[in-house]
Parts: structure tokens; sequence; C-alpha cells
């Protein structure tokens, strides 16, 4: 895994397993507004097929709903993440992490609504119903490490665990003890075990 570098625009450096694809589905964070939080989500698509454009056709509004059936229920959305990071470890990057992504939505951590204005939102290619790859915990804990050098992250969740209900991702097979261990959260940072 090559070293990961932030720019002072929130932007990653560039190398051949990181690309940045900007989306436009961002904006700016509120005024005076602390990075605080890192979320967690997988995604696939169509779903639970891996490897294809669509993904960053979703992110940057460029997803053709005649491509597949599922895609007409979502043509609608307009949403982003921070990152992603695909099965075989590479990064893609549509926004920068300092501003806002569209990733949360209805939210809540720690009796504050709208996560995204304090969140950065990292999703894994993958589903809810099989283990992700080694390279992508060996890749989000080097993220997650530059992350935490560069803003005051208190804590790390699932996007379950901020929109319960609602959400079920990373879901049952994201390793949250192994991320920990690699990663280097404290205890304290960390979701509650079920």
């Amino acid at each position: 895994m090559p070293s990961l570098q932030l720019d002072r625009h929130g932007w990653l450096k560039t190398s051949k397993n990181i690309r940045l694809v900007p989306s436009p589905n961002c904006d700016k964070r509120p005024v005076n507004e602390t990075v605080s939080l890192l979320v967690i989500h997988n995604i696939s698509l169509p779903p639970y097929q891996y490897g294809g454009p669509y993904i960053e056709q979703l992110f940057t509004n460029r997803l053709d709903p005649h491509a597949h059936p599922f895609f007409e229920s979502i043509k609608h959305l307009r949403v982003s993440a921070h990152f992603l990071i695909r099965r075989d470890g590479e990064i893609v990057q549509f926004v920068s992490t300092e501003n806002r992504a569209w990733h949360a939505g209805v939210s809540r951590f720690n009796d504050r609504e709208r996560c995204n204005d304090f969140s950065i939102g990292i999703e894994l290619e993958g589903c809810d119903f099989e283990p992700f790859m080694p390279e992508q915990y060996e890749t989000l804990s080097h993220l997650s490490k530059v992350l935490k050098a560069r803003y005051p992250l208190r804590a790390v969740r699932g996007h379950e665990h901020i929109a319960p209900g609602r959400k079920t991702d990373p879901g049952p097979y994201f390793d949250w003890q192994k991320y920990q261990t690699e990663s280097g959260w404290a205890k304290r940072q960390m979701p509650e075990p079920r």
C-alpha cells in the first residue's frame, strides 16, 4: 500500500491505487464546524455485484437508469461519499474532506442531527451478506490513520449506528475488531458491540 497523503485542500495525492473523481453532490460544511466522526458504509451496484462503473456513475449523476432494472428506483438520488474503497483496495475519492459529502442522510450521533455536517464518509464496495476483502481492511486502516492525523476524529460508526432502522451497513460481516486493531482506534471511539 503506497503512503497516503492529503493535500491542504483535502484531496489525496493520486497514485497507482488512488483516483480522484469529483462529485457535484457536495457542498460547504457549516461555518466553524469541526470534523469529528468517521462513518463507514457499504455499496454495490447493481446490488451484490462488484467491479462495474456504476457506483462512480451514481456519485457523479451519470447513472443510466436503463442499464439495469434496479437503477430506475435510484435515478433520482443525489448522493456521494468522500471515499470509495474497491474490493481490490483501490481508493476513489469523490469529495474533498474539507467539504460536506451527501452520504449519511437523516442521521444522529450523540444527540446531534445531520451527521453530514461533521463527518467523513467512506464506502466499502460490498454488501451486508458477505465478508469484505483483506485489501479493503488494509486500505481502510491506512486511510483512517491519515484522517485521524488531520482531523480531531472522536469516533467511528457504521451507517447503521447513525441511522438505525433505516440503514444496515456496513452490516454483520464487517469485522469491527479487526478494523480497530489495524487502525488504532480506542475502544471508547468504537461502536458498542452487539
